[in-house]
């Protein structure tokens, strides 16, 4: 795996186009677009590859006037994402997806844990969805009392991204840091049960410090 940040520059990948859908340049260039139209021009990128696997960039966006910094993969919707118990992948319908993850201050550290999230479709057919969790097994940056998040549901941060017939829109799914308590209880009790916590307890998900909150 190869890696860098923050970098700046032409990162274009070749056309790597199925069928009659769209092709990787073309659904990439409109998500890229669709980002900066929502948070500006990125301040920083980073481009990760793994062996047998396509690269996942993550584009750096702010501080904003708040102090945040928001970090968005692009390269996991150039395909849709496949059943895992699909005998062949369609190589043009199916769910597309890219993830956003919101920090107080910034960590940009956190992009190595994005691009494994983001290349978990390719590299072990997960379908990543509202409602699921994604565990990266260790801190998701140097001190992070995170170790996995949770897919929240799209539409808020940034809005869906229609492609051309028959391919799926890309959504941008937030991703929201859980503790490994909090991602405990999500395994048992479910998503909703967890965000009804959150919400109780006016729990800032951005704050990259914050304790978990109380389950009892």
């Amino acid at each position: 795996m190869a890696h860098d940040f923050p970098l700046f520059g032409d990162f274009s990948d070749p056309d790597a186009g199925h069928g009659s859908g769209p092709t990787r340049q073309t659904v990439l260039a409109a998500v890229e677009a669709r980002l900066i139209t929502t948070f500006g021009e990125p301040s920083g990128r980073a481009a990760v590859t793994f062996v047998g696997a396509d690269r996942i960039e993550v584009l750096r966006f702010g501080p904003d006037a708040e102090g945040l910094v928001r970090y968005a993969t692009l390269g996991m919707s150039a395909a849709p994402m496949a059943d895992p118990s699909s005998a062949v992948a369609d190589p043009v319908r199916g769910p597309r997806a890219e993830l956003v993850l919101t920090v107080r201050g910034g960590q940009d550290e956190v992009h190595r844990a994005l691009v494994v999230f983001a290349a978990s479709p390719q590299v072990e057919g997960l379908v990543v969805a509202p409602g699921g969790s994604l565990d990266l097994g260790s801190p998701l940056w140097t001190g992070a009392p995170f170790t996995s998040v949770l897919a929240a549901e799209p539409g808020g941060l940034v809005e869906d991204l229609e492609l051309p017939f028959p391919a799926e829109a890309v959504r941008f799914l937030p991703l929201l840091p859980m503790t490994p308590n909090e991602a405990a209880f999500k395994r048992v009790q479910g998503a909703a049960a967890l965000e009804e916590r959150w919400l109780k307890h006016g729990t800032d998900l951005r704050d990259p410090n914050r304790r978990g909150v109380p389950l009892d």
